[in-house]
């Protein structure tokens, strides 16, 4: 895999901002009724859920236009969870977005002074000592998060923005470790062909991609909006944010990119590199559209298995990237076809009887600003 194009893309370390001016809208509130039933006793809890819709007005920022946005390079804004690819105990190694967060009571402490602040000059930033809740060993903070004598100062929410080491023996990690193989330091990227149209599936050791996040997607993330794997056969995969540029992006007006959205820009949204490393995003909720979709974009290119794995001695050859390993050369015609194609090996050699993708994939929440 070829790295040397993805210079000058930023990676997501902290939250994206959006390209234009936003509004926070409140849809009416709906109450919620609750009936707990103890022996012969009913107690009835009424809960009041508020939706909060976030949307973008036509005023571009002013911080946008600074980093000169119109040249920027566009990129396909995907729905996954993010991942750090860093050192860890001197391997290339994964790692999982963990933000810190305070605890309730300082949460509230931290409210206060944020509308203090609005107020007057406070004295917080100068000692940021408000306890946090407790975090997994070997956490650290993501790169440019603000640090005042050795304390990670967190974000206008309270929360610091961070990442943990993926842990071999983490169920809760069990996705990201299908996708790499820590031993030997390799990972399961999708990457854009050279003719930039066509999709490749790649083994690539992680030391060509240490100082880039990626966006961990498939089977159980996020609702699985791009219909990858199954319930039966899970397949998840690392995509380099950058990696996937819009070859003719719409003009950054909000009109021609809404038009856009309705017509071939069938993404969860476009994310702007500029020169000096800057990012911007827009989302399709921000303009009023659904997601996710029918027919998601990513899903109508073809792909191709190029998992070359004849230099390496895995340790176990029923994971994924053995099995793609199988399969280098062949091609199916989405990613929505990568469970028929892998599971062909269990049938005869025309593939004649294909099994179905069964069941509904579990949920995990997407971290991606």
């Amino acid at each position: 895999m070829h790295t040397d194009n993805m210079e000058g893309l930023g990676s997501v370390q902290q939250k994206v901002s959006c390209v234009y001016e936003t509004t926070v809208l409140n849809e009416h509130p709906k109450p919620v009724k609750t009936v707990l039933k103890v022996w012969r006793f009913e107690y009835i809890y009424i809960k009041v859920l508020i939706h909060v819709q976030v949307v973008a007005s036509e005023r571009m920022k002013q911080k946008a236009i600074d980093n000169d946005i119109h040249t920027a390079i566009v990129t396909e804004k995907l729905d996954g969870t993010c991942v750090y690819i860093a050192q860890f105990e001197g391997k290339p190694w994964l790692w999982a977005r963990y933000d810190r967060k305070p605890t309730k009571g300082a949460e509230k402490r931290f409210k206060k002074f944020q509308q203090q602040k609005q107020k007057q000059e406070s004295e917080f930033d100068k000692t940021p000592s408000f306890p946090l809740e407790d975090t997994p060993e070997y956490w650290i903070p993501a790169l440019g998060v603000k640090i005042i004598d050795g304390f990670p100062v967190p974000d206008d929410i309270g929360h610091t923005p961070g990442w943990v080491p993926v842990s071999p023996s983490s169920r809760q990690q069990c996705w990201h470790l299908s996708a790499v193989d820590l031993n030997l330091g390799l990972a399961l990227v999708l990457r854009v062909g050279d003719d930039g149209e066509g999709l490749y599936i790649d083994c690539v050791h992680m030391s060509q991609l240490e100082g880039h996040t990626a966006e961990l997607i498939g089977t159980n993330i996020n609702g699985n909006p791009y219909g990858i794997g199954s319930k039966k056969f899970p397949i998840h995969i690392l995509v380099v944010h950058g990696s996937l540029t819009v070859r003719n992006p719409p003009e950054v007006k909000m009109e021609t990119i809404k038009s856009w959205f309705q017509q071939e820009g069938q993404v969860e949204g476009l994310v702007w590199h500029c020169t000096n490393g800057t990012l911007f995003k827009l989302h399709r909720n921000h303009v009023a559209l659904p997601w996710p979709v029918d027919s998601p974009t990513l899903t109508k290119r073809r792909v191709s298995v190029a998992v070359d794995t004849t230099k390496y001695e895995l340790d176990n050859n029923d994971s994924l990237i053995a099995r793609f390993g199988k399969f280098t050369g062949h091609s199916c015609e989405s990613l929505t076809d990568l469970t028929n194609l892998l599971m062909s090996e269990e049938c005869d050699v025309a593939g004649s009887c294909l099994q179905e993708q069964t069941g509904s994939p579990q949920k995990m929440i997407g971290t991606q600003s």
